[in-house]
């Protein structure tokens, strides 16, 4: 938007600006969550006395909560107002925050998780939704910057402030740390959001089959994303039967969508140029931003035997030079082609990741420092350039669409991310296990001599006998080898996440310049 433009908006108010702060604070909030919690998980498995397999679903039952409420959200604060709807969800979901604090058994836990997804599923979009309804043109883009703090700050900030609360306090503080800032976010909304009437009857005229066919889609879905590596994918019959149901109920949701004269979402926004490649580049940014918080912890926890407070402050260099950089931002957008700015951050970001190839066991925080910089120029230089770009033109009345449609694809990208890193990294890391074992042979002269070197040791530290000594210098290599054999395998996520990412960029080229008129196919 040029000057003159810029110049015949109104200007924007102290108490939009708080508005958009109180909503924006609020998604902060609720991506936190996802990250802090599973920094802290096997902390909350041993008070509740669970195991692994069936303590995944704290996590789980939130993110699909999350998931299928945020399509919902348009709709329903159109129904009761977006003031009422967002601080009614605001304040439920600090009361199931503290309540997950008190869980006293594995049942409670997932249920209050499900209902705090639920209603921290609300707090994203619609910040996302203020920001494009109440911001004219110009303003838009420093909205955007505070909301990209809560998308890539968030995740990268988890471990560390859930590592350190667990580790000073304990475990419920993960929960009780959204007690403040909920209640700064609760008085700003409060304050600073106009009322509005109520829209009741939108709710008998609500996509009823819409709805419920991509609420099961959705569910499904992540479902088979957060439980398929852990039940072994479609050698479940319970994984094949989640994928059989999402995959039939996202075909009839989108064929319903498509013939509704009043859809719960307009997916015809997906014809529009600009629009249909930020969501396909948004897929790929969650799945890296959201794989590299899965890959990097990894590989400090198993190869370096890093605990969740120093894996935090590894990754602490990802996040907090964002604070600094994304304010940065709008003020770029107003000189340089928001295309350019995507375009480098992206290119940073697959940097990053290349600069990762080559990990070895030798690797640690320190030397990570450099790459997590760089990741963190590139994440903040993507998000609010592409998000403007993607919705530049779309009407205040498809900003519900918009915003559930962006920001379900960063959360899907994230869990499909994951999903396929997981079961990649064990895959990789069985084929260099194989591949490594094979240079090993105890009529190698390398390898004998190494076993005697070793077993001397373990006689000198106390081994009763040589057979001892022998079976422990043997154990001892075959740990070498597991831990080469994984930091391989994470050097093989990193070239996949940097691949993933270059894909983006590639697909960010076709983007058509801000102010040219959008193409709609």
């Amino acid at each position: 938007m040029n000057d003159r433009a810029a110049a015949r908006e109104p200007e924007v108010s102290l108490q939009t600006w708080l508005a958009i702060i109180g909503a924006s604070l609020g998604a902060f909030m609720a991506v936190l969550n996802i990250q802090i919690v599973g920094a802290s998980l096997d902390d909350i498995r041993g008070a509740l006395g669970v195991g692994s397999d069936d303590g995944g679903w704290i996590s789980t039952g939130y993110l699909v909560a999350e998931i299928v409420v945020i399509p919902l959200t348009g709709w329903l604060s159109k129904a009761f107002s977006p003031r009422r709807y967002l601080m009614a969800n605001a304040v439920l979901f600090l009361a199931f925050s503290a309540a997950c604090a008190f869980a006293q058994s594995l049942e409670q836990m997932i249920v209050l998780r499900v209902l705090q997804g639920l209603a921290g599923g609300v707090l994203i979009p619609m910040a996302f939704t203020l920001i494009m309804t109440l911001l004219p043109p110009s303003r838009q883009p420093t909205g955007l910057a505070l909301f990209g703090l809560t998308a890539t700050l968030a995740p990268a900030v988890g471990p560390l402030v859930g590592g350190w609360l667990t580790a000073t306090w304990g475990w419920q503080y993960i929960f009780l740390v959204n007690l403040v800032p909920g209640a700064v976010m609760l008085l700003l909304l409060w304050h600073a959001l106009e009322p509005s009437p109520m829209q009741l009857p939108l709710l008998r005229r609500g996509d009823w089959p819409g709805i419920a066919t991509m609420a099961v889609g959705l569910g499904a879905l992540q479902v088979v994303l957060e439980e398929g590596n852990r039940e072994d994918w479609f050698e479940s019959a319970f994984i094949t039967q989640m994928a059989v149901l999402s995959a039939v109920c996202l075909v009839l949701f989108v064929w319903i969508e498509l013939r509704s004269a009043q859809p719960l979402l307009n997916l015809r926004l997906l014809a529009r140029r600009n629009f249909g490649i930020g969501v396909l580049a948004m897929l790929f940014l969650g799945m890296a931003v959201y794989g590299s918080v899965f890959v990097l912890p990894a590989y400090l926890g198993q190869v370096q035997g890093y605990d969740s407070r120093q894996i935090g402050i590894v990754l602490a260099w990802t996040g907090l030079p964002q604070l600094l950089l994304i304010p940065l931002v709008p003020r770029l957008m107003r000189t340089i082609d928001p295309r350019w700015l995507v375009i480098a951050g992206l290119g940073l970001f697959a940097a990053s990741n290349f600069m990762n190839i080559e990990l070895t066991v030798d690797v640690g925080g320190e030397q990570l420092m450099l790459p997590n910089i760089v990741r963190a120029l590139g994440q903040a230089l993507v998000l609010t350039p592409l998000t403007a770009l993607a919705t530049g033109g779309v009407l205040a009345a498809d900003a519900g669409s918009a915003s559930a449609l962006l920001n379900i694809m960063r959360n899907l990208g994230g869990a499909v991310g994951i999903a396929l890193l997981q079961t990649f990294l064990s895959d990789r890391a069985r084929f260099h296990t194989i591949t490594l074992g094979e240079t090993l042979s105890r009529f190698d002269e390398a390898t004998r001599t190494r076993l005697d070197q070793l077993a001397r040791r373990f006689t000198e530290q106390g081994a009763p006998d040589p057979a001892t000594a022998l079976a422990q210098a043997t154990a001892s290599i075959a740990d070498m080898v597991s831990r080469q054999a994984y930091t391989m395998a994470v050097g093989d996520a990193f070239h996949v996440l940097a691949l993933g990412l270059t894909l983006a960029l590639g697909a960010t080229l076709l983007l058509k310049k801000p102010g040219a008129k959008a193409a709609v196919h």
